[in-house]
Order: structure tokens, then C-alpha cells, then sequence
């Protein structure tokens, strides 16, 4: 960790409809190896390949990234399958750990507000996160649908907000773009 750079670590949300929340942490990842940071971005409810996956690779040990979900996008049920809010809990301590053993700076907590809409994850365990994180610790959490006391808990709130989408026009996601 480098304790000069991130004496006060703040708390950071990316939320919204659009696209560009994961993409803007990545960013932020990139942006901070450039200072010789650290970053372990834990992706809950995502297990299909992703080019980020390849990218880290080739990048690590400065960004090192795990999944925690399956192969296919999780479908929508009430109450949520038990095998996807295990393997959300077990992704929330996998996170937490990388929060608390010194060898990161930025932790990202990739659509964690979606895992919480989806009832994977409650707003509570998010705050605790929020309340036990280090001081030299950036946090990040992404996906849509961020509750409210996430949003009043942290320090900068970014909404993505479409204007417009090619997808509209039938365009689907395209490898190395969305994916």
C-alpha cells in the first residue's frame, strides 16, 4: 500500500441507468497504478467473461480483479435463489479481506447496488462497510439502483444518466466495448 498517497481514503458510488459505472472504476484503477496504487475489485453478481478479466492480467499485481457470480446474468425472483445470495456473502467477506490486509489501496465493490436491489446483499452490510473501512482505504461501490443511505453515507455520489444508447437501435453489446 502506498500510505502517502491515500492518507484519508473517502467513499465513492457510481450509480445510475446508463452505461460507464464499472468502466469509470476501471478507470480509476488505471489511473491510480499510474501512482503505484493498488486496487482489488471484487464484481458481484458476474461470472461471464469480461475483457477487463484479460486486462487485469496483464497489469497485475496493481489490479487484481474476482467475480463472484455466475456464468449468466441473474434472473430476476423474489426471494432471490439461496445459491446467489451465497455466493454474494462469500464475495462481501472475499472484499472485505482485500479491505483489511494492507496490500490495497482502492477496493471496488462492482455492482454491489445491484446485488442489494436484488435482495443478495442488505443496505446494513453496505454501511458496515462503510464504518469499519481504513483511513487509507478508497472504497468504491458501482451498479444501479444505489439505496439512499448508501448515497447519504458517501463522500462523492456520480449518477450515469442516458441521453442516448445505440443499443436502441439493436446495436448489442460489443466485445471489448460493453464487455
Amino acid at each position: 500500500m502506498n500510505k502517502e498517497l491515500l492518507k484519508k481514503g473517502y467513499v465513492q458510488v457510481y450509480t445510475g441507468n446508463c452505461k460507464g459505472k464499472t468502466t469509470s472504476a476501471l478507470g480509476l484503477a488505471f489511473r491510480a497504478m499510474g501512482r503505484g496504487l493498488k486496487t482489488y475489485i471484487g464484481q458481484f453478481m458476474k461470472g461471464q467473461y469480461y475483457s477487463e478479466l484479460k486486462s487485469a492480467e496483464m497489469v497485475s499485481p496493481y489490479i487484481t480483479i474476482e467475480q463472484y457470480g455466475k456464468d449468466n446474468f441473474i434472473h430476476v425472483v423474489n426471494p432471490p435463489h439461496e445459491e446467489d445470495i451465497q455466493m454474494a456473502h462469500s464475495g462481501l467477506e472475499k472484499a472485505k479481506t482485500a479491505m483489511f490486509s494492507g496490500k490495497y489501496d482502492i477496493i471496488v465493490f462492482d455492482e454491489i447496488n445491484t446485488a442489494n436491489y436484488f435482495n443478495l446483499i442488505t443496505t446494513e452490510e453496505m454501511l458496515e462497510v462503510i464504518k469499519t473501512k481504513p483511513d487509507g482505504v478508497e472504497i468504491i461501490f458501482t451498479g444501479r439502483y444505489a439505496p439512499s443511505e448508501v448515497i447519504e453515507a458517501a463522500d462523492l455520489v456520480t449518477e450515469m444518466v442516458e441521453v442516448k444508447h445505440y443499443y436502441e437501435q439493436g446495436v448489442p453489446a460489443r466485445d471489448g466495448i460493453e464487455r
